[in-house]
């Protein structure tokens, strides 16, 4: 049953025997889906553009537009590329199931079907594809909801916890004298040595996210936040260190060269980090411990070098 305070999921389902479509259309609405129709791949093209539906169900033999056309247009498209595809095919055959994967779908089902593999098989879809759309194709780590959901969790379980925001300071230095790729490379320079940080300091586990940039967020024991911040600054300023020019990294700092010819210095990459504990005060919501952290790590960079600033107010 559908938790009545979530979304629903839309789901459009494109078959053009009536008897089919309606079959799946009230099946999934019984599971808490709601549920668009369309006959065929015209109109599911037309519906899909107007509702944006989460998941595509669609019947590989229709008139006009077949499913596997259908699905080769939605991958071609970059505002429906990455909605989920399930196809319906009436055979098995091993070369039709492969001829599906390739046109982009991402999974089939052989008619008939029953009940409970076609909702097993549209969750299954839905959830690989909201993993998918909350990990940073950067770093491969989650993203924003995935972060806040861990934070809720351990605010449910009222276990001891602190949330890390960590920055890269004068990140934009970076991209300006060398460009985004290399901005790119000390953004999973600091991915990787966060990573390090998190396995060294143990048990228990610590959750590292990529909120989106050079922002990162490490979830862990309040007790685990000085080892793994020591941890994580020393392994980056070495990486960091060998991904400038030579010259750059020797001297201590890159040279940019503004509109108006003035040359200015801006100081090699350090780390600012936020810290909010839960054993201060009691978040009753997991964006306010994220707050927190992140008004900590704007205090952190008024110091100089990697700083780490820790919220003690009560």
């Amino acid at each position: 049953m559908a938790d009545p305070l979530t979304p629903r999921d839309l789901i459009i389902v494109v078959d053009d025997d009536v008897d089919i479509a309606r079959f799946v259309e009230v099946n999934l609405s019984l599971e808490g889906y709601d549920v668009i129709l369309a006959h065929d791949g015209e109109t599911a093209l037309q519906l899909i553009e107007e509702r944006t539906p989460a998941l595509a169900i669609v019947d590989w033999m229709m008139p006009k537009l077949d499913g596997l056309e259908l699905t080769r247009r939605l991958r071609a498209n970059s505002l429906t590329t990455s909605m989920p595809v399930i196809l319906l095919t009436a055979r098995g055959l091993t070369v039709e199931k492969v001829m599906g994967l390739a046109a982009g779908a991402d999974d089939y089902l052989v008619k008939p079907f029953d009940t409970l593999e076609l909702i097993a098989r549209v969750r299954t879809t839905l959830r690989r594809n909201q993993e998918y759309r909350e990990v940073s194709p950067l770093t491969g780590l989650p993203g924003n909801n995935r972060i806040l959901r861990e934070i809720a969790e351990r605010i449910r379980a009222g276990s001891d916890y602190a949330v890390c925001h960590i920055d890269i300071d004068r990140f934009k230095s970076v991209n300006d004298a060398y460009g985004f790729a290399r901005g790119d490379e000390f953004i999973t320079a600091l991915a990787h040595a966060m990573h390090r940080a998190v396995v060294h300091v143990g048990l228990p586990p610590a959750f590292l996210g990529h909120v989106g940039g050079d922002d990162f967020i490490v979830v862990c024991h309040p007790e685990q936040v000085r080892p793994l911040t020591a941890k994580a600054v020393v392994d980056f300023e070495v990486a960091a260190d060998a991904l400038y020019d030579p010259a750059d990294s020797q001297r201590g700092y890159i040279e940019l060269v503004k509109r108006n010819g003035e040359v200015q210095q801006a100081n090699l990459v350090t780390l600012s980090i936020g810290v909010s504990l839960s054993t201060n005060q009691r978040f009753s919501d997991p964006g306010e411990a994220v707050s927190v952290a992140s008004d900590m790590k704007t205090l952190a960079k008024k110091h100089w070098g990697s700083y780490v600033a820790i919220d003690r107010r009560g």
